[in-house]
This record gives C-alpha cells, structure tokens and sequence, in this order.
C-alpha cells in the first residue's frame, strides 16, 4: 500500500515533464540552434545549471559539445564530449530508476544514448583535434572508434543490423593517409568499402563515394601492393596517375542538415485473456502479439481481462528534409570544381537502429503498462478513490522516451582537392532542389604548406521550410 502511495506521489512529480517531448522542453534552446544563434544557443545551455545533472547529461555534453565545435571553440567542445564518451562507457544501471520506470515511463532512467550517437562523439572528437593541427591525438580518436566499432560487431550478429559504419572507417583512413601512414590508411579504406558494398548499399541505398575508391586505389600503389592496385582499377574503371607528394590537399567535411527528432506515436491493443494469469496483448493492424504472464490465479488478472482495447506509446523518428541536396567547391575562377560526396546518411542510421528495436520497445511497453494496471486494480481493491487516481496518473504519463542528439547533421559528406602552396580562394556553393532563391555561396581562403593536408569543416543548420513549424 505504502509503496504505491508512493509511486502516485513520485508520478505527480514527474507529470509536467512526462507530457512534453524532448524538444519541447529544450524549445529556446533548439531553436536558437537551428537558426544559426550559437552563442544565445550556448548561453541557454550554460544557464540551465540542472541539466548536468540530469537523466539527460549525456545529450547536455553532447550539445554542448556541437555547438562549442562550432564556435571553434574546439578545446572546449573536446572537453565536453569526452565527459559524453566517459558516459556512454559507463554501463552501471541504476535499479532504482529502472523499477520506477515501469511505474512512470522511460524518461526517468538515464539516457544511455544510441549506438550512432556514440560513434559521433567521437567523430567531433577526431574532426576538432584535426582543425586544431593536432593529428596525434586525431588518430587516439579513431583508435576508440574503432574499438567502439568492435563492440558494435560483437553485440550483433545479424548481417542486417547497423554494426559497422562505413564512413567512419574511411575517417580514420583519411587521418592515417594525412599522418603518412599508407599501411593503415589501405586497411581503413578497404575496411570502409567493403562494409559500403556489403551493408550500406542493402540497408540505406549508400554505395561507397568515387574520392574513397580513388584513395584506396592511391595507397595500395604508395604500399607497393600492385596485385590490389591492379584489382580495384579494373573493378572500379579508374586508372591511377601518380601525383607530387609535395602537393598540399584540402579535406573538406560537410555536415548537412540536422538529424531526425524523436517524438511518439501510440497504436491500440486489444487483451486477450489465457488460462493460469497468461494475456496476450494483439494488434491485428501490425499482426503484432506480446504474451505475458501476470499471476498464477486464474480471477487475478491486475484487470487486463476487463479491457477490450487500450493505447501504448512508443518512440519514433521525424525527419528534418534537407534544404540542401548538393554542394560543390570551386578554386579560383571556378574552372576546377569538385562537388561534395555523399558518405554517410545519419538520418536513415537513426531510422534503423529504432526500426531494428522496436520489437524490444513493444514489450518493455506493454509490460510496463501491465504493471501499471495492475497496481491500479490492487489499490482499487483497497481504495476507489485512490485507485482512479492512480489510473488516471497513469493514463497520462504513458509516454514514450524521446530523447535524442539533435544536433549532429542530418548527412555527412566530403571532398578532396588538391591546392596549390600558399594562398588558395575555394567558393563552397550549396544548392537546394527546392528553388534557387535558397543556394548558397561561401568563400574561404587557405593559406596551406607543401605537402600539407588541410581538414576545413561547415555545417549547414538549414532545414527543408516543409519542416518548419512542424510541433512535436
């Protein structure tokens, strides 16, 4: 009796918050994001002082993190998101949450975060180290990464789970081949091809960019490996011309857009009562059925069997439409150009991890309402009034979590292109599919070393208009 009393108190508590999504409790701040206002954006962050020690900590040094990268703030964007890698390593669970989120919703327990998300982490990580110059501890990051990659592919064994990421290898071997370690370069970008044409191409309709092919073609020849060398000319068409080794190069990454918001959507499910405590909670829409085991006595059914139907909540992904669907680089007077390869689609990653656990989600759902209703029936059983109390608590802090990073891009591309020693004038153009009005040109000047690899990165904020004013 007493512990229910006190799970109608600590539902109370948390019903303001359950009702809004994630990205409506940080209104001020994701819009003052997405329109480009970083340092208001950086300001809300710092002045929501309970944030860090919060259940959702993790997505506070994450943002943090992104908006402080894009600042150039780059030593203090580190900062933070090694705070959000020393989180997402850290596997304790507290049991104490756990139960009371089966008396609440998800939303209590702390955010351990989605497995792409980590590998972001430490994709900033990598990408501020490198604009600092400091191509060390640049590969200390993609040496985490690929451990991280490792657990990815240890924890699933399905060919048709996100366990390796494509992009992500061809990072690293972007920072080995700018650090003069071809052996190492070779492995990453054969490793990243490889996963492009086995698992990219099947699950996200991503096939690996020329730049990786032409890369990979490049270091096999720098290693001497002329069997390889000779392979991926036929197998891609593309005949290698050796370059000067003195030439300065410039790596440009885009991040394009921003990644999906999770918000929550709910189905109906009907009860289907067994013999021995058993229920089945079935969706003919979906052809979905959960059997539970509640009770051994066949008249206690926690009040499943009074029900016809019921709603249930769970996560899922909107996605921000890109404004923009292309961009290239132009030098000088525009007579070479080089346009930005598409290399990794975080959107279609966040879709499908969620998509590959909903069965999960399903039945911690369902469970977590069963235990609901039946505390309600054994409080009804000893008072009405605080029985109703505690169903209509219940009813209205079913909520699905929705928290999420939504601050990395939406999709990741790159180019290389080669400079000249000294001073360079690049025109970046990003270019909408929706109306002219919408393109967009920058212009940078790089001033670059012989033989010097120079890492530049812009992120485009813009989103599709279609998606504004969208609510959640």
């Amino acid at each position: 009796m007493n512990s229910v009393r006190s799970s109608i108190a600590f539902v109370v508590l948390v019903f303001f918050v359950g009702c809004s999504t994630y990205y409506q409790l940080n209104y001020e701040f994701s819009r003052n994001f997405e329109t480009g206002q970083l340092l208001e954006a950086q300001r809300v962050l710092e002045a929501n002082k309970k944030a860090e020690k919060s259940k959702a900590r993790l997505l506070y040094y994450m943002n943090n993190g992104v908006v402080s990268s894009l600042l150039g703030e780059y030593e203090r964007s580190n900062e933070h998101l090694e705070k959000a890698y020393l989180l997402g390593e850290d596997y304790h669970k507290n049991y104490l949450n756990v139960a009371l989120s089966m008396v609440s919703n998800p939303n209590v327990i702390e955010y351990k975060g989605e497995d792409h998300e980590h590998l972001m982490v430490l994709y900033y990580k990598a990408i501020n180290y490198l604009m600092l110059g400091d191509r060390e501890l640049a590969l200390v990051e993609c040496r985490r990464l690929n451990n991280k990659l490792l657990q990815l592919s240890d924890r699933y064994q399905s060919d048709f789970k996100y366990k390796q990421d494509a992009f992500i290898h061809n990072l690293m071997g972007i920072i080995y081949d700018a650090d003069g370690d071809y052996n190492n370069a070779f492995i990453a970008y054969r490793n990243a091809l490889n996963i492009y044409q086995d698992s990219y191409t099947k699950m996200f309709g991503l096939s690996a960019p020329d730049q990786l092919k032409k890369d990979l073609i490049r270091t096999a020849a720098l290693m001497g490996f002329e069997n390889d060398k000779r392979k991926y000319e036929k197998q891609f068409d593309i005949e290698y011309v050796p370059v000067n080794g003195d030439r300065p190069e410039l790596v440009m990454f885009w991040n394009n857009g921003l990644g999906p918001v999770k918000s929550e959507w709910s189905i109906n499910f009907t009860v289907v009562k067994g013999s021995g405590g058993a229920v089945t909670f079935v969706n003919e829409e979906y052809d979905f059925s959960f059997p539970f085991w509640l009770n051994d006595d066949d008249d206690a059914d926690g009040g499943l069997g009074d029900l016809e139907f019921f709603r249930v909540t769970f996560p899922k992904y909107v996605e921000r439409p890109l404004m923009f669907d292309e961009a290239l680089i132009t030098i000088g007077s525009g007579s070479s150009v080089y346009p930005m390869q598409l290399a990794e689609n975080v959107n279609n990653i966040a879709f499908k991890e969620l998509e590959q656990r909903m069965i999960k989600e399903f039945a911690n759902s369902l469970l977590r309402f069963a235990i609901k209703k039946a505390a309600e029936e054994s409080l009804r059983k000893e008072d009405e009034g605080l029985g109703a109390a505690l169903g209509i608590l219940n009813a209205v802090t079913e909520k699905a979590d929705t928290r999420n990073w939504q601050t990395i891009p939406h999709s990741i591309y790159y180019a290389r292109v080669p400079l000249e020693v000294g001073s360079n004038e690049l025109t970046f153009k990003t270019m909408s599919g929706l109306d002219q009005e919408f393109d967009q040109e920058h212009n940078f000047q790089f001033d670059v070393r012989k033989g010097q690899t120079h890492f530049h990165t812009f992120h485009s904020l813009e989103v599709s208009p279609t998606y504004l004013g969208r609510s959640f």
